[in-house]
C-alpha cells in the first residue's frame, strides 16, 4: 500500500531525509518515531505529495505520486498537528468542503456519523476559529475520514485531546485498519506506538534504523531476558 525506494529530501545545504526506502501492505498501522529533526513531517509530507522529493520513488495505494499527484491526493489524506483550517467556515461547511472536492456519494449521512463519533455534533454549525486546539484536531480527523482514504497519514494526531478523544482516535485507527487501510502515526508517545501499532518506522537523522513489526524490533535491540518497551528499542537504536 505504501511503497518508498530512495527517498532523499533537501533543503539548501541540509538533508532532511537520505536515502530512505520502505514498503508497507494494507491494515498495517506504522508508528514512525524519532528525535526531532529527524526527518518524519518530511517525510509524510513526501508521501503525501505535498512537498515535492529532492529524488526517490514513492508509490501510495498504486498511484505514482511525482508522476500523478493529483490521483495520489484522492488517495491518501494528511492530518498535520496543527491543522490549517478555513477560519470562517462551519464544521459542518468543512465536510460539505470536503465531500465536494473528493466527490463523496451519501455524506451527509456519514458526515453526520463522524461528528457523533467524535462528539462534534453540537458544535456543527460553530465558526473554527472559535474551537479549542482539540476540537480543531478532531474537524480535520472527520474530514480526512469523510472520504475514506486507502492511506491515511497522522502527524502527531493526539495533540489537544482529551482522553475521550484519545480513546476516539485510537479505536478509530484500529478499525480503519481492519478495513484495509494503511494508516501511519507519527508520534513522540510511545507508549502510544506500542499500543496501537503494528510496525515500527525509527528515523533518525534522515535515514531508517529500524522497520518492521514491533515485535522483531523488540528482539533486535533489547535484551531478550527481561522485559522491555519501545522506549527501550528508540533508546538503545538512537543512542548506540
Amino acid at each position: 500500500m505504501i511503497c518508498v525506494q530512495g527517498l532523499c529530501k533537501a533543503y539548501r545545504d541540509v538533508v532532511a531525509v537520505d536515502d530512505l526506502s520502505f514498503e508497507f501492505e494494507a491494515g498495517s498501522i506504522i508508528g514512525l518515531v524519532g528525535p526531532n529533526g529527524a526527518g518524519k513531517t518530511t517525510t509524510m509530507r513526501a508521501v503525501a505529495g505535498i512537498i515535492p522529493a529532492t529524488r526517490g520513488r514513492m508509490l501510495v495505494a498504486g498511484s505514482d505520486v511525482i508522476g500523478d499527484p493529483i490521483e495520489t491526493k484522492r488517495r491518501v489524506a494528511y492530518v498535520a498537528d496543527d491543522p490549517k483550517l478555513f477560519d470562517a467556515l462551519t464544521v459542518w461547511e468543512h465536510l460539505d468542503f470536503v465531500h465536494s472536492v473528493y466527490q463523496v456519494e451519501d455524506w451527509s449521512a456519514k458526515a453526520d456519523n463522524l461528528l457523533e463519533q467524535f462528539e462534534l455534533t453540537e458544535k456543527r454549525d460553530t465558526p473554527t476559529h472559535e474551537l479549542s486546539r482539540g476540537m480543531r484536531q478532531k474537524v480535520a480527523i472527520c474530514c480526512a475520514y469523510l472520504y475514506d482514504p486507502q492511506v491515511l497519514l497522522f502527524d502527531e494526531p493526539l495533540t489537544g485531546l482529551d482522553p475521550r478523544a484519545i480513546r476516539t482516535m485510537k479505536d478509530s485507527v484500529a478499525e480503519r485498519a481492519e478495513a484495509g487501510a494503511t494508516l501511519m502515526v507519527s508520534s513522540h508517545l510511545l507508549g502510544l506506538v506500542e499500543d496501537l501499532c503494528s510496525h515500527l518506522l525509527l528515523l533518525h537523522q534522515g535515514k531508517s534504523l529500524f522497520c518492521g513489526t514491533l515485535r522483531d524490533a523488540l528482539d533486535q535491540f533489547v535484551d531478550q531476558d527481561c522485559e522491555s518497551t519501545l522506549e527501550d528499542v528508540f533508546f538503545r537504536a538512537t543512542e548506540s
